[in-house]
């Protein structure tokens, strides 16, 4: 992944952990100390974010040597070694919570893409993650989705028109939403409508849109909807879909189904680091 998009990140992390400095691992160790981790799996899973070590360690210190024993994207069992570290044990320490915060994040990203991809089991269906992200972790966060074998939908607001329940209020209806906003985008730029019903769907068919969201349908809805819709058109689906339900839409015609919560309420993969 682009350096540019770990750095600020990155930067402002150490930054918020660091204060004026480690005292505890300063008190401890001195300059000249040098020690050699391990980055260890605690829990089985994908992982993602592996970069962070090396840029973390080299925010710190230069000098610092990581061996990536895994890449991102590969399965892990508990116990497996990830990667491991020589160097500074100051830099090694004072680094650790940073590393570990934004790689088992992003590394639980990436699994529960991975395990949702694996229950729908279905190639011809594009798991995609929303704008539900962290402020400020966007990119890593869509990134991760990526390593578990998703994709992803719109980075900003900027990327599409995506007209949504309240836009068609406040215009009156679909195809006025439509109309509006085809007057001020260009030719490059896509339009979705998000539906409720067979009659929005119906509408959104006849202002030409290029994708319509099916919001909240089930597996035979989401079939009967698809029936109607144009070859051409995009069919996505969205809200209420769980790693309990999710196979249920195997072979339900869509082409993409999206899921907030991949981001913005996954649980951390467990790894650990441990000085050898």
């Amino acid at each position: 992944m682009n350096k540019l998009l770990y750095q600020k990140i990155i930067e402002d992390a150490l930054k918020e952990d660091l204060g004026m400095g480690d005292l505890t691992t300063d008190s401890v160790f001195d300059n000249n100390a040098r020690s050699y981790g391990t980055f260890t799996a605690k829990a089985d899973g994908v992982l993602a974010g592996l970069d962070v070590l090396m840029f973390v360690y080299e925010a710190l210190d230069g000098d610092v040597s990581v061996k990536l024993l895994k890449e991102d994207g590969d399965p892990v069992k508990k116990g497996d070694k990830i990667a491991q570290v020589e160097g500074s044990t100051r830099a090694l320490l004072s680094g650790e919570r940073v590393i570990l915060n934004l790689i088992q994040h992003m590394s639980g990203i990436a699994t529960s893409t991975n395990t949702i991809v694996s229950k729908l089991d279905d190639p011809s269906i594009s798991i995609t993650d929303t704008r539900k992200t962290l402020p400020g972790l966007r990119a890593l966060q869509k990134y991760a989705v990526t390593c578990g074998g998703g994709k992803n939908h719109r980075f900003r607001l900027d990327d599409g028109a995506m007209i949504k329940d309240n836009h068609i209020a406040a215009a009156g209806s679909i195809s006025e939403a439509v109309n509006l906003v085809r007057k001020n985008i260009g030719h490059m730029v896509k339009i979705e409508v998000e539906t409720e019903n067979k009659d929005q769907v119906k509408e959104a068919i006849e202002s030409r849109v290029d994708v319509i969201m099916l919001d909240n349908r089930t597996p035979e809805e989401v079939k009967e909807f698809v029936s109607i819709i144009p070859d051409g058109v995009i069919v996505e689906v969205s809200g209420g879909i769980t790693p309990y339900n999710i196979s249920d839409y195997k072979g339900c015609g869509a082409d993409i189904i999206s899921l907030g919560w991949l981001t913005h309420s996954v649980k951390a993969l467990d790894i650990s680091f441990n000085l050898d």
